[in-house]
């Protein structure tokens, strides 16, 4: 059953529009429980496709011209050429503010240490005398990174994007992020000093779907243009024309995901403090006005403390404005539950992007959770720990995309190869089932090419 905004059992809170969806005393299938979990109704790839077809048509057919044209039309910015000088990133990591400086490094130590662990070992299976099967991991040979401009900075993006590529071996890494009018075309500085800190030289004032299409593609050199090398994977978070190129390309290259706008989603019992979960969903929230944010609990008493918090909060806030619009969308809201038994239900059915979990016994029920981008434990995890300095990576899958995808990891810019070394007789003590399944397909060829090694035999 799907609980629309005309059902009564959906109500909203007087003070703060943030929704509440009552699934008590219900028994929903999966696609129910997706149906009814809050979604934004966001602008779709279709009615972006065209504009980003234009766009993929105009950079491979005019290179630097149409790049050039793009950052006049859509970030004010003449531009003759993209690539960021190599002054320009030492310049700004010698005055980027030793605090902030700090905080990067931390970061970096950490993402190191968790991607460094996350390399999965090489395998080799004997399978008989002289018959070795192997698997190895190889690094992809070049990787365009991108970092998204808009309501904020992102240098942990950099880190994120970089760090596990680094440890993964890579050995051409590409970064691109918007050229800036405010500090004369070049990206942010603080994203600059970033790459810099992360020993990343090749670093490009490229924004949004252009920026995919360039690395994807490649654009030759002309003149004295440097040329921009093709890559042979795309990663990176940004907006649905961001997405939108990323879905075109791939197959062209690797992608890591089409992800969206972010979300997080908090399961809660009547033992978590509502300041704590409110201040969570506004952290979120401030990202965008289209950010979404959701809580999951079995306790009315809690999502009525949580809403009161909400207004408190979102009036004392930065970015109240965005916040409320956020909390406010068909994107964000209260899920009322029987039990957490039910909230687990619709914690998977969602597959958010960022799940805290703040119950009683929060880590056997994180355990239970199967469809999460990353799992926050505890009352001590929060989202902003993870977007950070916890180690782990932030981009993640959205949408629900989290019930099929991974979040950026080190195996992102790794391939499995495998490796078949078989003797003569290793071989020949096989030959006779591969003749016999070449001839149930009607490929005789395929026997014939091991028959003819023994046939001298």
């Amino acid at each position: 059953m799907t609980i629309s905004p005309e059902n009564p059992a959906e109500t909203t809170a007087q003070s703060l529009d943030f929704r509440r969806i009552d699934l008590r005393g219900r028994s929903l299938t999966l696609a129910e429980l997706r149906a009814v979990v809050p979604r934004a109704k966001h602008q779709t790839m279709a009615d972006a496709e065209q504009k980003v077809l234009d766009i993929v048509a105009a950079v491979r057919s005019r290179g630097f011209e149409a790049l050039g044209e793009f950052a006049l039309a859509f970030d004010g910015v003449e531009q003759s050429h993209p690539r960021v000088p190599a002054e320009a990133l030492a310049e700004a990591l010698e005055n980027l503010d030793p605090s902030v400086r700090a905080a990067l490094e931390e970061s970096i130590s950490r993402a190191r240490r968790f991607a460094d662990g996350q390399r999965p070992a090489n395998v080799d299976v004997e399978l008989g005398d002289g018959a070795v099967v192997s698997q190895n991991w190889v690094p992809v040979g070049r990787v365009g990174l991108y970092v998204p401009g808009g309501l904020a900075v992102y240098p942990s993006s950099v880190i994120m994007n970089v760090v596990p590529a680094l440890a993964a071996g890579v050995p051409s890494i590409a970064l691109a992020s918007p050229p800036q009018k405010d500090f004369g075309g070049l990206p942010h500085p603080t994203i600059l000093a970033a790459a810099a800190l992360l020993g990343i030289d090749e670093v490009y004032a490229i924004g949004g779907a252009q920026a995919i299409v360039s690395f994807a593609y490649g654009i030759p050199g002309a003149g004295d243009d440097q040329p921009i090398e093709p890559v042979d994977v795309v990663t990176g978070p940004g907006n649905i024309f961001v997405a939108t190129a990323k879905r075109l390309v791939k197959g062209v290259v690797g992608i890591d995901s089409e992800a969206g706008t972010t979300e997080i989603a908090i399961l809660a019992d009547a033992s978590a403090r509502p300041a704590l979960v409110a201040a969570d969903l506004i952290s979120q929230a401030e990202h965008d006005p289209k950010a979404a944010s959701v809580l999951i609990t079995d306790s009315e008493e809690l999502a009525s403390a949580v809403q009161r918090e909400l207004s408190v909060q979102a009036g004392t806030t930065k970015h109240g404005e965005r916040v409320t619009t956020a909390l406010s969308g068909p994107q964000s809201g209260v899920v009322l539950v029987d039990d957490i038994e039910q909230g687990i239900a619709v914690c998977d059915a969602y597959a958010a992007e960022h799940l805290e979990i703040m119950t009683a016994d929060a880590s056997a029920v994180a355990a239970r959770i199967r469809n999460a981008g990353a799992i926050f434990v505890g009352d001590y995890s929060p989202v902003s720990l993870g977007d950070y300095c916890a180690g782990s990576n932030h981009v993640l899958p959205t949408s629900g995309t989290a019930a099929f995808s991974s979040g950026l990891n080190v195996t992102t810019f790794l391939r499995a190869v495998q490796v078949i070394n078989y003797d003569k007789a290793a071989l020949e003590q096989v030959s006779r089932h591969i003749v016999s399944l070449a001839d149930a397909e009607d490929l005789p060829g395929h026997g014939d090419a091991v028959k003819i090694r023994f046939a001298d035999a």
